[in-house]
């Protein structure tokens, strides 16, 4: 924890210092109060010395006055400091997600990266601003007050041990009862997201098939776990201020019983005791402040600890600075002998796949589920990272591409169609923020939305939910399918991104697509044939290995998966028709 700490302080060094400064003057100037007081006791009241009382107590209004100005100093640096703190360590946890592969996004449940970033980063933010108020000051205040009250009253400095001995019993006696309940408390946590979310993402299914009750009693048994946890770590850091108080007052009992015996033989050694009475009192408060601090060090830690797993994730493969070599002119994509197993797995996904898609034509994926077909365009755009084989765009390994150079040749509209909050106009533009409104407008036209859009009170100003929940979902596919053109790419890679369209509407589409990917290449991943049935080239794939590439009078005539593939989507009459052209 403290390495993550140092790492997130370092860059407000000079505050640190300021600090330290502040809390080492308010250290000094509080702990030479009991000292004026016992002058004032022994050579003012004792000694009938007015002129002392005057003197000494003017001293001790401006050291006071310097304590509080201290104080309020190294509160502000210590808040000052932790908020940034927090501010760069959201910054980089958010980055490292963003710039995960999809293999690291597997590894790490959305709900828990939610948690990690929240309420972990919080808990880390919360003892940072405790270390930097206490770490230093505790210490200084334990040492040097004990170090005073040996000096001031050598004889009652047994006092001192027996109140050591008492605190460190109590703080050792709560970190082992509630250290081991932290890590569970934040896998409840995490588990408490993770089913909120689900429950809120999947509100229509759990309806449909009426398990509001299942959810419930699910939800329930995780909250109880919860809050039983939160209820024992409550209960026994709640019992550290009543022990700690007896400790603190049968310590300032004890000074009292000891001095009372001392000042029958010197009534002198009244200023001594009072001092010496004002030094253990610091010296427990600082005592009570650090059994505080080293009860939330261990939470903290945990939070640190699961904090750190996202930031030293390894990237399984690194962005060159810059491209190496030059791309082609004539955008293409080719896969020479690519192979794909994912991380752990023993079997292959993917099995020597080598293909060419040109610019102008449409290369097509069609298979049976399973059969690899969104792996394999996944792999284009380094979501995954090829096992073995060569991936090249526009005759470049993607490997050896500067990521900014890679994704603005390609246009991506992924399997389930991603809205984000904000506009109809903001969505479409989001590949393009600079774009005109000519422009989205012919993107919307060409994806069939304009229509649709039309309808909408604000038009493009339209709101659109988190996630898209507020529209279809052939309108949220046509909407991505927008943002992709609006972008204008080089490469266009459709992942079944037509499924949730009709006949009609998908025949046009592609119809307006074609009109603006003249000199584009086209991947598209379909179920349906007649999505694909004017592809140029399509790729048929069965577990994981190309069984057929040609058009679809050629595959249907001589690949026996995809002849079954049409024979079950097509009626009869249809397949018989088919056959028989692909036979003339």
């Amino acid at each position: 924890m403290f390495k993550l700490l140092i790492k997130y302080i370092k860059p407000y060094w000079w505050q640190a210092i300021l600090l330290v400064v502040a809390v080492t003057a308010q250290v000094y100037c509080t702990l030479s109060l009991p000292a004026f007081m016992a002058s004032i006791i022994n050579e003012g009241i004792v000694a009938g010395n007015h002129d002392a009382i005057w003197c000494s107590g003017i001293f001790m209004l401006l050291l006071a006055a310097a304590s509080a100005v201290g104080a309020l100093v190294s509160s502000y640096l210590a808040t000052y400091i932790g908020a940034n703190f927090s501010k760069d360590m959201r910054r980089d946890v958010f980055m490292k997600v963003l710039n995960f592969n999809l293999s690291d996004s597997d590894k790490f449940s959305v709900a828990s990266l939610i948690t990690r970033t929240t309420n972990d980063i919080n808990q880390v933010q919360q003892t940072a601003i405790m270390i930097l108020n206490m770490m230093l000051r505790a210490p200084l205040f334990c040492v040097t007050s004990l170090v005073r009250a040996f000096q001031t009253a050598p004889e009652m400095s047994w006092i001192i041990a027996v109140a050591v001995a008492g605190t460190l019993g109590t703080i050792i006696l709560i970190m082992s009862l509630v250290i081991p309940k932290f890590k569970i408390f934040q896998k409840l946590l995490d588990k408490i997201t993770l089913i909120t979310r689900e429950n809120l993402t999947g509100l229509r299914v759990i309806r449909a098939f009426n398990n509001e009750k299942i959810e419930k009693e699910k939800f329930e048994k995780t909250n109880q776990e919860l809050t039983k946890t939160i209820i024992f770590v409550d209960r026994i850091i709640e019992l550290q201020n009543p022990l700690i108080n007896i400790i603190f007052n049968g310590t300032a009992l004890l000074c009292i019983a000891v001095g009372a015996s001392l000042l029958t033989k010197d009534i002198a050694y009244l200023g001594n005791m009072t001092a010496f009475s004002e030094y253990v009192t610091q010296f427990m408060i600082s005592i009570l402040m650090l059994s505080i601090l080293f009860i939330m060090l261990p939470r903290a830690s945990v939070s640190a600890h699961r904090i750190n797993d996202v930031l030293k994730n390894p990237n399984h493969f690194n962005w060159k600075k810059s491209t190496v070599g030059v791309p082609s002119v004539a955008p293409s994509v080719e896969f020479k002998d690519v192979t794909f197993s994912y991380n752990g797995a023993s079997d292959a996904v993917l099995s020597n796949i080598s293909f060419t898609a040109e610019a102008g034509k449409t290369t097509a994926f069609i298979g049976s589920t399973g059969s690899g077909k969104s792996t394999l365009i996944n792999l284009i755009p380094r979501f995954y990272e090829a096992s073995t084989g060569e991936i090249l765009v526009n005759g470049i390994n993607v490997k050896d591409f500067e990521k900014d150079d890679l994704m603005k040749r390609i246009g991506f509209v992924p399997q389930r169609g991603a809205l984000f909050s904000g506009t109809v106009k903001s969505n479409i533009a989001f590949g393009a923020p600079n774009a005109t409104m000519k422009e989205i407008e012919k993107a919307a036209e060409v994806s069939e939305s304009a229509e649709f859009i039309k309808k909408f009170a604000d038009g493009y100003n339209h709101h659109i939910a988190e996630g898209g929940t507020n529209v279809s979902g052939g309108q949220k596919q046509r909407l991505s399918i927008a943002r992709a053109i609006c972008k204008n790419q080089e490469i266009y890679i459709f992942d079944d991104s037509f499924s949730a369209l009709d006949m009609k509407t998908d025949k046009k589409l592609r119809a307006g697509l074609k009109s603006i990917t003249k000199n584009s290449v086209v991947l598209i991943v379909a179920q349906r044939i007649n999505t694909i049935k004017d592809a140029d080239q399509i790729v048929v794939l069965d577990q994981g290995k190309i069984v057929g590439t040609g058009t679809h009078l050629e595959l249907l005539k001589n690949c026996k998966v995809y002849n079954e593939i049409v024979k079950s989507q097509y009626s009869d009459a249809e397949y018989a028709a088919e056959l028989k052209e692909a036979n003339a």
